[in-house]
Order: C-alpha cells, then sequence, then structure tokens
C-alpha cells in the first residue's frame, strides 16, 4: 500500500517548459523537481512563521518596555499617546 495521493495538475506552457527543461538537466524526472519545489517552497513557510514570530515578540518587547518608560516618567503623556495610536490604527489600518 503507498502513501502518496495522485493528483493532476495543469500547468502554463512557461512554466511547464522551465520544469522540464531543469528535470531534464538535472537528470530527474518532472515529478521529483516538483516534490522538491514544494518540499522547498513548505519549508520556506516555516522560516517565515519563525521570522513573523520573531519580529513579534521583538514588538512586543519594544511596546512594553516603552509604555514602562512612559508611565515611569511621563505618565501625563500616556493617554495622549493612547488616543493617537488609536486614531492612527483607524486611519491606516482601518481598526
Amino acid at each position: 500500500m503507498t502513501t502518496s495521493i495522485q493528483r493532476t495538475i495543469r500547468f502554463d506552457r512557461k512554466h511547464y517548459s522551465a520544469i522540464d527543461k531543469l528535470a531534464k538537466e538535472q537528470s530527474r524526472t518532472f515529478a521529483d523537481v516538483l516534490r522538491h519545489a514544494i518540499d522547498h517552497y513548505l519549508g520556506a513557510q516555516s522560516v517565515l512563521t519563525a521570522s513573523q514570530r520573531r519580529q513579534a515578540r521583538v514588538v512586543e518587547y519594544a511596546q512594553i518596555a516603552l509604555d514602562a518608560i512612559i508611565q515611569e516618567q511621563h505618565p501625563e503623556y500616556r493617554e495622549r499617546i493612547l488616543a493617537e495610536t488609536d486614531r492612527r490604527m483607524e486611519r491606516y489600518h482601518g481598526a
């Protein structure tokens, strides 16, 4: 019993030709080149996700640190800063 699943896929002629040429140059099958490309793509997605998690962590840290500094050193500005943040979120992000 096989664990693979067979699917049918349509290719734009340009992509088909490029994959076919690459497969021939590397002495591989067309399907093998596709499987390798899919593995590479899916691997890159997890790297991107890790990068996004890192970016979110840095942003959260900076926000917490800045909020602590404002609360400690300039509490009189905090409400004005939050109101401006809300205004910009609405204007630029529709949130």
